[in-house]
């Protein structure tokens, strides 16, 4: 009986069909490559700061001051009482004590309001200052648009009161006010230097007015202020 043989040629092991050392450093390379790409795009794209610290701005601008529609009664209840609205100029000023966490001051050419008495009409006019202190934190976006909450105290000194109308001849009083003050609003970044910020505060404002020395009552302001302004980075 006759065997057929069969012969089968092995390769060596370097003719195997299996990557090289050289192409699995090269493989190793582009691994490497492309991690160190994807990491720096990460960096890239994280958040940068609004503000260091150690930063200070320096806003100007116009706010309105707004007091709420109910500002109480005088004379025991019986006249409603009603503070008019008033535009003027402002100025900030923010140091930056952490990164993107800032103390504000707040301050103002003086406003003028009017004093409406229901059923009396126009009877005077006062004129306040309304500094506020404020701690403020800014959040970091990476874009142009960054915003911002703060809380502080307001301080509002009342002066040149004067009687006119029905009460003119007599002698207009009101207290200076301490109270919570709020703040809210969002800067638009126009270039490394500056900003266009719109914002909001509120301010607790309660004054006891007096009638030729005497208590008549007290006016509940609590103003709604609106501003607007160029806000310059050092």
């Amino acid at each position: 009986m006759q065997r057929n043989l069969i012969w089968i040629k092995v390769g060596s092991p370097e003719q195997a069909d299996f990557p090289s050392c050289s192409n699995q450093k090269r493989l190793k390379m582009k691994r490497s490559l492309l991690a160190a790409t994807a990491l720096v795009a990460l960096t890239c794209a994280a958040p940068a700061f609004a503000q260091s610290k150690g930063d200070f701005t320096l806003g100007l601008g116009f706010a309105s001051v707004n007091p709420k529609s109910d500002n109480g009664s005088l004379v025991g209840g019986t006249l409603p009482l009603n503070v008019g609205s008033n535009v003027r100029p402002t100025i900030t000023f923010e140091y930056f004590l952490k990164d993107n966490l800032g103390i504000e001051v707040l301050a103002a050419t003086p406003f003028k309001h009017t004093i409406n008495l229901t059923g009396l009409g126009d009877v005077g006019s006062v004129k306040h200052l309304p500094p506020v202190i404020s701690v403020q934190y800014h959040f970091p976006t990476g874009g142009p648009l960054t915003p911002f909450v703060g809380a502080g105290i307001n301080y509002t000194t009342f002066f040149s009161e004067k009687a006119t109308g029905a009460l003119a001849g007599n002698q207009l009083r009101l207290s200076d006010s301490w109270g919570l003050a709020l703040h809210v609003g969002v800067d638009y970044k126009l270039s490394e230097k500056g900003s266009l910020r719109a914002d909001v505060r509120w301010a607790d404002i309660d004054s006891t007015v007096k009638m030729n020395g005497a208590k008549i009552g007290t006016a509940n302001i609590d103003p709604l202020v609106v501003g607007v302004s160029y806000v310059m980075n050092f």
